[in-house]
């Protein structure tokens, strides 16, 4: 909190230095602006960053086990299959969904937490290429809206929350933390939303995989399935299981 003020009040307070610096030194000026401006940028479009509060990046174990998510449901084409596969797999895990999929397919949510498995909020339409620069009002929204389609189908209201495409602002943490949820990241992930190799999405994932890993998946693409089934083939060959962990071993960096 303490970091994301003072970046705060620094970009703030830089059109006062510009001003001041402007007939004597302009550039010198400009560079603190732009250097505020970067402050402010590279954690809001860097996922794991923590200057802007905390980021759950994996959890702590003593055992072989991760984290295993998957953004971006329920999708009518893949839920079902998906989650015989988990099952299958004897892997639990937790699903960062839409809001507006839920309100469209509530009996997939309602499937997905019978099935032993939790979800969580991916915001309520996930505006990829906005949600970054929202203001407060519009933030809210994508994130309470959310939440209530969640509850509304399956009667849990969720804890944890995840942005789209991982990029938050500095809105977001006051947002989450008023709510009582936290940011979940990742440590692991495969690129499988834009890669169309199943078995290159597995080795990606694999190379950044330890114990106490988050695991970023995705469902609704075309190669969902079959890169979920490579994935956890080689994780349980491995010697990993999956889990669901309890949120007092969630660390972030």
């Amino acid at each position: 909190m303490g970091i994301r003020r003072a970046i705060l009040t620094f970009a703030v307070v830089s059109p006062a230095a510009l001003v001041l610096l402007w007939n004597d030194a302009p550039w010198a000026g400009v560079g603190i602006v732009f250097l505020s401006h970067m402050l402010v940028l590279y954690p809001t479009l860097r996922p794991g960053a923590q200057w802007l509060g905390p980021v759950i990046t994996h959890f702590v174990t003593e055992q072989r086990e991760v984290w295993l998510t998957i953004d971006d449901g329920p999708t009518l084409n893949d839920t079902a299959p998906l989650l015989d596969l988990l099952g299958r797999h004897d892997a639990r895990a937790t699903f960062f969904v839409k809001g507006v999929l839920v309100d469209q397919q509530p009996e997939l949510a309602r499937d997905i937490a019978r099935r032993g498995h939790t979800l969580a909020n991916h915001s309520h339409t996930h505006p990829s290429g906005t949600f970054w620069c929202r203001l407060p009002k519009r933030l809210e929204h994508e994130v309470d809206e959310c939440s209530r389609a969640i509850e509304r189908a399956t009667g849990i209201a969720p804890r944890w929350f995840r942005a789209p495409v991982g990029m938050k602002n500095p809105f977001v943490h006051p947002i989450l933390e008023r709510r009582a949820m936290a940011l979940i990241g990742w440590s692991a992930r495969g690129f499988d939303a834009v890669l169309g190799d199943p078995a290159r999405v597995r080795d990606r994932v694999l190379r950044s995989v330890r114990p106490g890993a988050i695991i970023l998946m995705h469902q609704g693409r075309p190669k969902s399935l079959e890169s979920m089934e490579l994935l956890l083939e080689a994780l349980r060959r491995e010697g990993y299981s999956f889990t669901i962990p309890d949120p007092n071993v969630l660390r972030a960096h």
